[in-house]
């Protein structure tokens, strides 16, 4: 069952992303990406910030603070800065499948590193979940501005962030626990954004923030941060990083599904087909086949 949570908890935490990108496209309008980030995260840490500190018994031991920070500026500034800096160049559709690429970058990662073993079955199911994410997206990949490409890389860069912090936080997830963890890696990110944002002057248009642009700013930081990556946390605390990183596929699909919802863009035939897609690659590399009592004795465990 801590697999199943923990797979389940992945899958929402993507989700929530997804949705996240609506609020962020709708903030861009009015502020720059480095104030938007430092809204996102900002909120989120002091919103976890309550419920990390009630449990002070598993608040990180201090020597792995420095480790803990440097997870947060990979995943928490590094990321959000590469991931903004691709859709400068590069479409959102274009963007969605390179960002889509993490469980395959983490399958391969965590091989290299002696943390995760590659297995046929693990493999397929990574490989099918982003066959299914082409498939939603088919109608967006068909253009491309001139250098998308820089783009692409750029994200693909941004999955390789992920795909180290999913692998190298699970010791210290273990040791102190989701929210505690995410809470201090989160503050240190935020830390550099918001920085970086009064050195830019980023903050300047929000005098003119109406009910509107703060809905949205707290609703990245409630759900968009706190409850997405404390749920992201929890995953990689019972599973393993690749069952975890499977599930980022969901994100485009909930991102078109908002789309279709609030926006009223069309659902087509090619999404309807890539969720179909994505859930049944989720499904093959987060299970395990059936085997007898016999060969369950004698067969190693390979997850």
């Amino acid at each position: 069952m801590g697999e199943t949570w923990g797979v389940l908890a992945a899958v929402l935490s993507s989700a929530l992303g997804g949705t996240s990108i609506g609020a962020t496209r709708f903030l861009v309008g009015a502020i720059d990406p480095l104030a938007i980030g430092s809204f996102r995260f900002g909120i989120g840490v002091l919103l976890l910030l309550p419920l990390a500190l009630s449990g002070l018994r598993n608040w990180p031991p201090r020597r792995d603070w420095p480790a803990v920070a440097g997870l947060g500026l990979l995943f928490f500034a590094a990321f959000p800065i590469l991931f903004n800096a691709s859709l400068m160049s590069t479409t959102a559709a274009r963007g969605a499948l390179a960002l889509s690429t993490l469980p395959l970058l983490t399958m391969v990662v965590g091989a290299a590193l002696g943390s995760e073993p590659l297995t046929a079955r693990k493999t397929s199911g990574v490989l099918i979940t982003i066959l299914g994410v082409s498939m939603a997206l088919l109608s967006g990949l068909a253009t491309a501005p001139p250098g998308a490409w820089r783009g692409d890389l750029l994200m693909v860069a941004a999955a390789l962030c992920m795909a180290l912090y999913s692998i190298w936080s699970k010791p210290f997830i273990r040791r102190s626990g989701p929210i505690p963890f995410t809470t201090l890696a989160m503050a240190a990110g935020a830390a550099v954004l918001i920085s970086a944002s009064l050195v830019h002057g980023s903050f300047t248009p929000v005098a003119d923030f109406g009910p509107p642009q703060w809905f949205g700013a707290i609703y990245l930081g409630a759900f968009g941060a706190a409850l997405t990556f404390y749920l992201w946390a929890f995953a990689l605390e019972r599973t393993t990083p690749t069952r975890v990183a499977i599930s980022v596929t969901v994100n485009p699909i909930a991102a078109s599904l908002v789309g279709a919802v609030l926006l009223g863009e069309p659902l087509r035939w090619n999404l309807i087909a890539g969720i179909v897609t994505v859930f049944v690659g989720i499904w093959i590399a987060t299970t395990q086949p059936r085997v007898t009592r016999s060969e369950a004795v004698a067969a190693p465990d390979v997850r």
